[in-house]
């Protein structure tokens, strides 16, 4: 038998062996090499040598994905798994519950295993793949697995990366050396890493958006499908360096080494954008430099990704804040992680001139009509729940065939900005005008420069630093805000700000201040492909009493094949008198007609001066002074 001080003395041993062995690969870095020059070919290889020890060995690939708020990392587009060590296969096995979880049992006498994968380019998602014949956006958390064990700031990568011949490439991510074996890239830990996506072409361009004695550096690498397609407008170059100028003026700080803005111009992806600490990676048509509203499409876009860089990775909630990729989100705070982004990102258009102000009053009306009478699920559903239940709404598809009116979505991004709207409003009227929103967001967001570092918040802090700004029942207001399930539509801050939402006859400038607004929206409570389909019906509104549903499309209007333009005429007639409205619809292979009345004309969103309360909404687009 041994002796009791004997046996904690080889424990105490085998702990710092254990310790040090654990120490010793946190420090060894993880070669990985991902050769994209089959990228048109929507094929990426992939290789990996990771500092091993012998026994089991589970490792990840990353699940929630950071941005997306849900737990849809792309695990269906890996493929050609094989797992080596000194040039011997080693078995590897899925784990049963988990599809992003592996194991392997590694030899003795081994210390490096080699990992080799492909990842297919399908999928045109947040998550998925992206590439054409002439492009690839590269999120790294698409192509990298990493061990358990360990936090995700603790792993060390050393990545290198293939291009096709001749295609210039664009990231944040600092270059440790570029030749014609590969771009190799500077050692990074795995948070960092997969923070930090990569854009790449033949048709690239970068414009410097530094203002003029900033000393942080700013730019934006564009690609797209074709070489006409990159030639940004002078007046576009001006909004988006002033976009800069004047989010260093709001938050009095920047949380990061550079700035890249990455864009992909084309019709061959999802037209979204995906923040990340020191750039965005974000997608719009490939000619909409070439439009005439192409200030207000990129502005409002970029300045919503940009502003996050403040808002969701500086400060991010506490429960937002996990070791690794593959534990679970929290994410009631989302109202303020997307929502306060997206009253920053639309104040910063306007405020840089990227927006006019009918733009963002716009945006403003757009948003509040869609959340009154024009969002029934707000009755049963809180704003709150749309924040809490988004990863599993998410994964689940996002809410695909239609009734969005019923059963919401991400709605914390627009109801939580006419929340933001308010709390600025009260903010002005509580302090007497001598305190402004843009006090607290110094406040919340500001501090030195240490880089990308992350600044975790809870709902009683958010409330404390409201109070330090100007004392106020704020706790209470936003708990009424959060768990509403009234079908009034939130106007407060609005109407605070000297103005009022209101329906007129006068149409909605397309774009992304009025996106999904057209004249059945708000009269016959549908909307509409272009072909007629029935995307979504107003629950208990006038189509829907008819009978239409989503699915549906509309073949004739009144016995004539249908048109935009025909039923346009049709319900503009109605201003003066009741217009019986016949729809032949398709329904599942089968004809029906659905009849209704309509009285009333054209109804479009708009936001009109109220003369009885002092304009404050005016006052808070004005550029900081210079």
């Amino acid at each position: 038998m041994t002796h009791p001080r004997t046996r904690l003395s080889i424990l105490a041993l085998l702990l710092c062996l254990s310790a040090a062995s654990v120490s010793a690969q946190a420090s060894a870095a993880i070669e990985l090499t991902v050769d994209a020059r089959e990228a048109p070919l929507k094929l990426l290889h992939v290789r990996m040598t990771v500092p091993v020890t012998a026994g089991p060995f589970t490792f990840y690939y990353p699940k929630w994905i950071p941005g997306v708020h849900a737990p849809v990392g792309p695990i269906s587009n890996l493929t050609g798994l094989h797992l080596t060590a000194n040039g011997n296969p080693v078995p590897w096995r899925r784990d049963l519950r988990d599809v992003f979880t592996f194991h392997a049992d590694v030899p003795a006498g081994v210390s490096r295993l080699d990992i080799s994968f492909d990842f297919l380019e399908a999928g045109g998602g947040p998550a998925a793949g992206s590439a054409t014949a002439k492009w690839l956006v590269l999120n790294w958390y698409q192509v990298v697995l990493y061990p358990a064990g360990q936090p995700a700031a603790q792993l060390t990568y050393r990545p290198t990366l293939l291009l096709p011949a001749g295609w210039k490439f664009g990231t944040a991510l600092p270059v440790s050396k570029e030749s014609a074996e590969g771009i190799e890239f500077q050692p990074v830990s795995l948070e960092r890493f997969v923070d930090s996506p990569l854009v790449a072409g033949q048709y690239f361009r970068s414009y410097d958006l530094t203002p003029p004695g900033e000393p942080v550096h700013h730019q934006i690498d564009i690609i797209a499908d074709s070489e006409a397609a990159l030639a940004m407008p002078a007046e576009v170059q001006r909004g988006l360096t002033n976009l800069v100028a004047e989010a260093g003026r709001l938050f009095g700080a920047r949380h990061y080494r550079e700035y890249h803005f990455l864009l992909t111009l084309s019709n061959r992806t999802g037209h979204f954008g995906v923040e990340h600490h020191e750039s965005n990676d974000s997608r719009l048509p490939e000619r909409v430099f070439l439009s005439p509203g192409a200030a207000r499409e990129v502005g409002g876009l970029l300045a919503h990704e940009f502003a996050h860089s403040w808002s969701g990775k500086f400060r991010r909630p506490a429960n937002q804040i996990t070791p690794d990729l593959q534990t679970p989100l929290e994410t009631d705070l989302l109202w303020v992680y997307e929502g306060n982004t997206s009253f920053l990102g639309n104040l910063l258009a306007a405020r840089s001139g990227l927006w006019t102000p009918e733009d963002y009053r716009q945006s403003l009306a757009t948003s509040a009509a869609g959340l009154g009478p024009g969002r029934p699920g707000r009755t049963w559903r809180p704003l709150l729940d749309t924040a809490v239940a988004i990863p599993g709404m998410f994964a689940g598809g996002g809410g695909g065939g239609g009734w969005s009116n019923w059963r919401r979505g991400s709605d914390y991004y627009e109801e939580g900005e006419l929340l933001w709207l308010e709390v600025a409003a009260i903010i002005h009227e509580q302090s007497g005008g001598k305190k402004s929103i843009d006090d607290f967001l110094r406040l919340f967001y500001g501090g030195a420069n240490r880089g990308p570092e992350v600044q975790a918040y809870t709902f009683d802090q958010l409330v404390d630093l409201l109070n330090q700004i100007t004392p106020f029942r704020w706790a209470e207001m936003l708990r009424e805000r959060l768990d509403s399930t009234t079908a009034a539509a939130p106007v407060n801050g609005i109407e605070a700000s000297g103005w009022k939402l209101v329906f007129t006859v006068e149409p909605v400038r397309g774009g992304r201040t009025s996106r999904g607004v057209s004249n059945t929206t708000y009269t016959l409570g549908l909307s509409l492909s272009a072909d007629g389909t029935v995307t979504d019906a107003l629950y208990d509104g006038p189509a829907f009493m008819a009978g239409l549903r989503p699915g549906m499309r509309i073949a004739a209007v009144n016995g004539r094949v249908y048109s935009t333009d025909a039923l346009a005429d049709l319900l503009a007639a109605s201003k003066d008198a009741p217009q019986t409205v016949e729809l032949l619809v398709i329904a599942d292979d089968y004809y029906k007609t659905c009849t209704l009345s309509y009285k009333g004309g054209l109804r479009y969103p708009h936001l009109e001066r109220d003369p009885s309360r002092p304009d404050y909404l005016t006052a808070l687009l004005q550029p900081l002074a210079r």
